[in-house]
């Protein structure tokens, strides 16, 4: 059975602004939840242990990477951004150049920080739906900064590489998939993903 998150629908009375919706999130931190540009909150359930050690196994390597190029730093899905729409999103695993991290507001990079990753990686479980996955990379794909985005679906063994102005690429069965330009030296080994 696909699933899609849980979409709330909140009244047009109720207007949060950031620090009222981090702070929902703070006292919800067993949920995954996602705010989209018309405000509209998603939570989505907990992902299943296969998928978990998945979207580990993507940090680890992206981590790895991050901690010997030094260029920049690198956010589990744990962390949330705030879009330039107003949306709050939590990508799966995602990198930032160290220069617009570090142009952030130290209280800015403790909450939601106000920026979109140079480079997003959502992971499709088995259970996922597809539409709303290619929906949220379209979405990070019209953001300032941003440059390379993949949604990984285990389920077809496919990787859509995303980027900015250019026409989805798809790539079937990958045994690595690069990073580069945006990551010089960046291989992502998917016998460890699939």
């Amino acid at each position: 059975m696909l699933s899609s998150p849980l979409v709330l629908q909140m009244p047009t009375s109720i207007d949060w602004t950031d620090e009222q919706f981090f702070a929902f999130c703070q006292v919800n931190r067993d949920l995954r939840i996602e705010r989209n540009r018309h405000g509209e909150i998603s939570i989505m359930s907990p992902t299943g242990s296969e998928t978990g050690n998945r979207d580990a196994k993507i940090i680890q390597q992206l981590m790895n990477w991050t901690d010997e190029d030094g260029t920049g730093i690198a956010f589990s899905s744990s962390a949330g951004f705030t879009l330039s729409t107003g949306a709050e999103r939590s990508p799966d695993a995602s990198w930032l150049k160290l220069e617009r991290w570090n142009a952030l507001l130290p209280e800015q990079q403790q909450k939601f920080a106000p920026i979109c990753p140079d480079f997003v990686v959502e992971l499709r479980s088995l259970s996922d739906n597809l539409k709303p996955l290619q929906e949220k990379m379209e979405e990070y794909m019209r953001e300032p900064g941003v440059q390379l985005g993949w949604l990984i679906d285990r389920k077809n063994r496919k990787v859509y590489i995303y980027r900015p102005g250019v026409a989805v690429e798809c790539l079937d069965n990958p045994a690595t998939v690069s990073g580069e330009p945006v990551l010089p030296g960046f291989v992502l080994n998917m016998s460890k993903v699939w």
